[in-house]
This record gives C-alpha cells, structure tokens and sequence, in this order.
C-alpha cells in the first residue's frame, strides 16, 4: 500500500495507515488533487493486505475546512455543466471508495470540520472528537444543496431525519457535545488524548478478526439498499464464509483452553 503520497500526509505500521491533510495554516483545505489522491488511495487500499484499520486525523488543531475557496470554489464557478459534473463525481467516488476498501475508518476530529472535511468524518465507521470540534454541512451557506457526496442518505442513518435535515437546511455547525449525544460521535476526549484514543481503537481493531471486520464493513454498506429478508439471507451467506475462515476456528480452540484468541485475519 501506498505511503509516497502527494497531496496529504500517510504513515503505515503495524496494520494502521494514519493519515491528514497537510496543508494546517490553511484548516487542512481540499484541493482538486487532494480529493482524486484520496479517492485513488481509498479504491487501492481494498487491495491490501498491509493496513487492515485507517485514522484520518487533524493537523495543527483542524481536521479539514472543506473544498479550498480559491483553489475549488473559484474555478467552479467558471466551469461548464459537463466539468461541473465530472467534479461532483468525482468528489462522490471518495466515498464510494471509503466505503468500499473494506478496511474500518476512525475519523478523529479536532476543530473545524466542515464541508467535505466533515463529509469524510461522516463516510469513516467510526469518530471520535474533542470538546472543540465543530461539524458543519455548510453546502447551502455557499448557496449549493445539502445533498452532496452522499449527506443526505448518510447522515440520516447516524443521527436521524430531522437532526440532518436541520444542519443540511441551516449549515450551521453542530457543536462536539450534541454531536456525541446525537451519535455522530462515538467518544470525546481531550485533545492531548486524540491521537491516543484513536490508535486504541485502531489496535483493538488491527488486533481483532480483520477478515472478519472487512466482511462486517462491507455488510453494513451494503444492506442500505436491501430489504430485511435480503439482508438477513446476504448476512446468513457472510457469516458461513466466515466460519470456514481459521480466525474462527481459532477463537473455539482458544475458549476451550481458556486463552486469549491471537486472530491473524485468515
């Protein structure tokens, strides 16, 4: 898997890649070859066997303000409709790649948030805050509809019709604490805890069945779009792959002589 990266920051060890954007005097804007890197990093890293968990983390006290006002939102404003178009999917398949590599994602977010800074929070699996995180969905304060890189099938099914219909309508930013008690967070820290808190749950993972996990990670994106009988049948062929895998075979022997299991994701 790819470190040599261009447009943000990347550090593989031990199962983990860490990743942020690095551009800090600026909040971490995306730029146009920001988001194609991302997006080209995401679809190879459903072919790895090197990372098995991925932390997207702040740099220099923001996670990310979202698309560059000068290096993004001013082009697009010259652009023709078939550019524009080729833009907004592009940015879309970043989260179809996030969702799709297989591997657990743990944002964890400091300061701003916002625009597809906060969407790449929201397409990760897992996030975790500081008390000084603000998230915001800002599309229509730039006078764009809220129903961007998937937001308004996304953030629904994490904090409920209503709450994301206030923030897509009013793009106002949605503080640490109500994010937390909205379940859009699942823990807040304090900022010299962040890093820590994230790569305990990274190892944890990393540490856990990571065949398993992908199988986990590609069901809960998957069964969006089917009905209950279809997801409990897709569930049933998932969970029998599963238990021909040696992880499982591991965790029996391990319970029957009162061990630890050591899963090694086969």
């Amino acid at each position: 898997m790819r470190s040599d990266v261009s447009h943000f920051r990347c550090d593989i060890a031990d199962g983990i890649a860490r990743i942020a954007l690095d551009r800090p005097e600026r909040k971490n804007p995306l730029t146009f070859e920001s988001y194609a890197e991302l997006r080209d990093w995401f679809r190879d890293l459903h072919y790895s066997d090197e990372v098995h968990t991925v932390v997207i983390l702040p740099n220099g006290g923001n996670f990310s303000s979202g698309g560059d006002v000068h290096d993004i939102i001013g082009p697009l404003t010259r652009m023709n409709m078939k550019e524009l178009l080729a833009f907004t999917r592009m940015t879309g398949d970043l989260v179809k790649a996030m969702l799709g590599c297989g591997k657990p994602i743990i944002s964890a977010v400091d300061g701003i948030c916002a625009g597809a800074g906060a969407i790449m929070a929201m397409a990760s699996d897992l996030r975790i805050a500081t008390p000084d995180a603000k998230v915001a969905f800002l599309f229509n304060r730039v006078g764009l509809a809220g129903c961007d890189m998937g937001a308004c099938a996304i953030l629904p099914r994490i904090i409920g019709q209503g709450r994301a219909a206030e923030l897509l309508y009013l793009g106002r930013s949605m503080k640490a604490e109500e994010g937390y008690s909205w379940g859009f967070f699942n823990s807040l820290v304090d900022a010299d805890e962040l890093d820590g808190a994230a790569m305990q749950m990274a190892n944890r993972i990393v540490a856990g069945p990571t065949f398993a996990n992908s199988m986990t990670k590609t069901m809960l994106a998957q069964e969006w779009s089917m009905s209950l009988e279809q997801a409990i049948e897709a569930e049933a062929q998932a969970q029998a792959i599963c238990m021909q895998g040696n992880d499982f075979r591991r965790a029996y022997e391990a319970f029957v002589a009162k061990e630890k299991p050591v899963f090694e994701g086969d």
